[in-house]
């Protein structure tokens, strides 16, 4: 079942808040349809006894009464204060109660985070830190995070620059990443599904070009994912043209972005140890294809203005090098 549909990046628009796939966000989804349908209905009892105010008519003997404009305490009106007030009363109680039950049950998990994910917003893509109690385990991705069904993840969520928001609507609510500051939250799918997020808090130029997916897998093929990060791209080998763009890559590239295996470490950008394991390239803006990467490659500031990414000028050949090294990262 993939209820979020399987569609990366911008195709899997809408981020619907109203179905929700998750523990951390069906407490929430479920107070909100009970608050949508009480408030319809109190709109619509109110509207049908302001419409019967306005239509009902005086009886005769009030219509005769010389001091039209006469209040008291006549018939039996009051009762519909008293009904209304109590009624009312105890609406709002349940529904305040049934609030802070919600914010009880998505503040923490049921049971232990299965691991950590650091996640760290960056003008304008997130940068992932998968933790495990032993350092060997643990590596750096980028904006695809990787869960397994059923288990709860904890997220301690910061800014390296200005604040954004981490906001995956389908498995949670929003979270801000403040500069100096770590806060916590936490997702669960229970179903398999890839589901997109977006960064909620207006922070520069390409704000809406800061997207991410949460891709939910069964344990076992999770287990695998985990496996394969950890692996570091192998020195040497490869055919020409690949060497040559390891080449081109060690000298354009090498400043910013990591491989791991080959001697590169820069952390300005992304790690790009297993570039073609993604489903998309900057921050879910293009799919990833050796057509939207040679794209990127040299026009990111078209694609993108404003981004820390510069348009790279290289020749045709140099291009064509660098792409193919690129499509061996996986």
């Amino acid at each position: 079942m993939n209820p979020a549909g399987a569609l990366p990046g911008m195709d899997s628009l809408p981020m619907s808040y109203l179905h929700t796939f998750g523990p951390a966000a069906d407490p929430a989804t479920r107070l909100g349809w009970g608050l949508g349908i009480v408030s319809v209905a109190v709109v619509l009892i109110i509207s049908a006894l302001l419409l019967g105010g306005v239509f009902r008519r005086r009886s005769a003997a009030d219509a005769k009464q010389s001091d039209p404009l006469h209040v008291g305490r006549e018939g039996k009106g009051m009762r519909w204060i008293y009904i209304g007030v109590s009624l009312s009363t105890i609406v709002l109680m349940v529904l305040a109660i049934w609030t802070m039950e919600t914010i009880a049950a998505v503040s923490k998990p049921p049971g232990p985070p299965a691991f950590t994910i650091r996640v760290t917003g960056y003008q304008w893509w997130w940068r992932l830190r998968y933790e495990d109690k032993e350092p060997a385990r643990t590596f750096t991705a980028a904006n695809e995070i990787h869960i397994p069904v059923g288990m709860p993840v904890k997220l301690e969520i910061e800014s390296a620059d200005v604040i954004h928001s981490f906001w995956a609507p389908h498995l949670g609510g929003k979270t801000d990443a403040i500069p100096g500051q770590t806060n916590v939250s936490w997702i669960q799918a229970d179903w398999p599904g890839v589901y997109r997020g977006q960064c909620a808090e207006y922070c520069g130029a390409q704000h809406a070009h800061m997207a991410l997916l949460v891709i939910a897998e069964p344990p076992a093929d999770f287990k695998a994912w985990w496996g394969n990060q950890l692996r570091s791209v192998e020195e040497g080998g490869g055919s020409p043209s690949t060497i040559a763009g390891r080449t081109v890559f060690s000298e354009h590239c090498a400043a910013c972005h990591t491989v791991r295996g080959i001697g590169v470490g820069g952390i300005v950008g992304p790690d790009l140890t297993h570039l073609m394991s993604r489903q998309t390239i900057a921050s879910g803006t293009l799919h990833n294809d050796p057509a939207s990467l040679a794209e990127w490659i040299r026009h990111a500031q078209d694609l993108k203005p404003g981004t820390k990414m510069p348009s790279v000028q290289l020749s045709d050949d140099e291009l064509k090098s660098l792409t193919s090294f690129l499509q061996t990262l996986d």
